[in-house]
């Protein structure tokens, strides 16, 4: 138990080499998160609303292991659960283990993404957030200002933000299997706004209008 607080104590002391707090606190502007440091990234979801609406199957913050800690990782959501986040989410709409993914719980009610294991052998995990991308996201949101920011932006931009190819990809769907008066039919492609949904973005009628306006001037 002992050697357990140390390496405990060790890991905490690491991520505070590594990072800072900031007294920035995230906005709302015109419909998306604003972050005054960072005005590059916006989403539109906050890490609260993410899972509210149902995500991951309610296996996000499932004990894990970790290739960068010895012993399981459990109980990452209590920190976030003082803010009040989780009022209302039921407990195994967060905690259940993977091999119990609930698709009901999503709200589209779809099954996406892939394992831990995957995405650790890809390099897409850093040691600072074991979990992922989401865990990065809730640190971020709360102040946290760390060396990995900007490429986790770059990723989030990449899948969800003006050009993020998800996003166009969502648009381009629409068009082809309804039109504009379908923009919000959650029948069209719902596994591509769960996976949206994943990364605290959700596809608004502006931001499906100005897409349409945008391939229109460049045609």
């Amino acid at each position: 138990m002992a050697q357990t607080k140390r390496m405990s104590k060790k890991r905490k002391n690491k991520t505070r080499k590594n990072s800072k707090k900031m007294s920035v606190k995230p906005k709302r502007v015109g419909g998306k998160i604003h972050f005054e440091d960072h005005p590059e990234f916006r989403p539109n979801l906050s890490p609260r609303q993410v899972f509210k609406l149902g995500s991951f199957g309610g296996t996000y913050w499932r004990p894990i292991k970790s290739k960068f800690y010895d012993g399981e990782l459990k109980n990452k959501h209590k920190k976030y659960g003082k803010l009040g986040w989780w009022k209302g989410i039921p407990e195994d709409h967060l905690t259940r283990p993977f091999n119990k993914y609930d698709i009901k719980i999503n709200k589209y009610g779809k099954k996406v993404g892939t394992t831990l294991s995957f995405w650790e052998d890809k390099g897409w995990i850093d040691k600072q957030d074991p979990y992922g991308w989401f865990q990065w996201y809730c640190e971020f949101y709360t102040g946290r200002r760390s060396k990995d920011d900007a490429r986790q932006i770059g990723r989030f931009n990449k899948l969800a933000g003006p050009k993020g190819r998800f996003r166009k990809w969502l648009v381009t769907q629409i068009m082809k299997k309804g039109g504009k008066s379908k923009w919000n039919d959650h029948s069209i492609s719902p596994a591509i706004r769960q996976t949206l949904q994943h990364w605290a973005y959700k596809l608004t009628k502006k931001d499906f209008n100005d897409e349409l306006k945008s391939r229109k001037q460049n045609n």
